[in-house]
């Protein structure tokens, strides 16, 4: 399946291939017909072609279950192929190559345009490392989300518990009400009776009464909800959720610019140093390893250590506390009475017990 130049210095196992091109049957990405120029460059070849994860497949036809070989598509280059305009289908053409100048280039060609763009635009992202990047870039959102929901139960276990204890708090001053009433209804009655004459009504019609609730009920709830709007409005800009916005902002393009340094360095020691080291290990060495040494100088060191910061400011953003603004205005206002409601009082608490005293709905 692969030159015998690679065979002679990587082990393949044709068993673990094998069992690779059966499953793309089913799981594969791109597949189709496509004509590959053989080793000569005397004729072109008609090949089954099947594009899995970063191996590319290719058939005597696609009723062939064993394949014919296969290319290794990490670190590959695809780019289309312009040709002579005689000829025939040049503008379908493209070609696979590798870093490497003594590598094979591989020349295939398509049917049509879109086949030609669907193949190129494939084996371009047929890369395990950047599935890796996907997993991990997915596996971070997915930690996002559960420590927004863990948050978000938090909270509402406190509220829940806050308003039982509102609750609780709103029987016993209903109680008390009701025991002053008792005590204070007789010398209250024997006063209106004094004060009324005879010709005026003891009673209220209960319409007239219903309506003045009604009212009353209205204009309440409307200054609570003005004054509610007043609240947030007046967080929202204060200093305080600004500085929260901006150290946020800070956190995380420092995060990007650290992941952003380690790839680029990644790709210095991959693509650069570590094939220069080959290199001056070779029986005839373009360079020494001292000017490896002289050129790249501590690269793989610094690399290490950016990898360990990156992990350890990593873990450190997975446990970042998320700013919940119902948290935040708790902790900013304090409970200032029922009569009269401070600059500093806690206004969801204040908010809840009024409702619950007054009835508003």
């Amino acid at each position: 399946m692969l030159s015998p130049k690679i065979q002679r210095g990587v082990r393949i196992n044709d068993g673990q291939l094998t069992a690779l091109s059966d499953r793309a049957q089913y799981d594969h990405s791109q597949a189709g017909y496509l004509h590959k120029r053989s080793s000569d460059n005397t004729k072109w070849q008609l090949r089954w072609f099947i594009l899995y994860q970063n191996l590319l497949f290719y058939y005597e036809s696609e009723n062939n279950t064993r394949p014919t070989g296969v290319l290794m598509l990490e670190g590959s280059y695809c780019e289309r192929l312009s040709k002579a305009p005689m000829e025939r289908n040049a503008s379908f053409c493209f070609i696979i190559s590798y870093r490497r100048e003594s590598q094979r280039q591989y020349e295939l060609r398509a049917a049509s345009e879109v086949d030609c763009v669907h193949w190129v635009d494939a084996i371009r992202e047929a890369s395990f490392n950047k599935l890796l990047l996907q997993k991990e870039e997915l596996e971070q959102k997915q930690l996002h989300l559960l420590q927004v929901v863990e948050s978000e139960r938090t909270s509402r276990w406190q509220y829940a518990q806050q308003c039982d204890e509102l609750a609780n708090e709103v029987k016993k001053l209903r109680t008390e009400l009701c025991t002053y009433k008792k005590e204070h209804e007789p010398s209250t009655r024997a006063a209106s009776t004094t004060s009324l004459s005879p010709t005026d009504s003891p009673d209220i019609d209960p319409a007239e009464l219903r309506k003045i609730k009604k009212v009353q009920s209205f204009f309440r709830g409307w200054l609570c909800r003005r004054r509610w709007k007043q609240i947030v409005d007046q967080y929202i800009k204060s200093p305080h959720a600004e500085s929260m916005r901006k150290r946020n902002s800070l956190v995380f393009k420092m995060v990007e610019a650290e992941e952003e340094y380690l790839e680029q360095m990644e790709i210095l020691v991959t693509c650069f140093l570590r094939p220069f080291k080959m290199a001056a290990s070779s029986k005839k060495p373009p360079c020494t390893h001292e000017d490896v040494n002289s050129i790249f100088l501590n690269s793989e060191t610094v690399l290490f250590l950016h990898q360990i910061f990156f992990k350890g400011l990593t873990s450190r953003m997975e446990s970042w506390p998320t700013l919940v603004l119902g948290e935040s205005l708790i902790a900013k206002y304090q409970i200032g009475g029922l009569g009269h409601v401070s600059p500093e009082a806690n206004w969801p608490q204040y908010f809840n017990l009024f409702f619950l005293v007054t009835g508003v709905t």
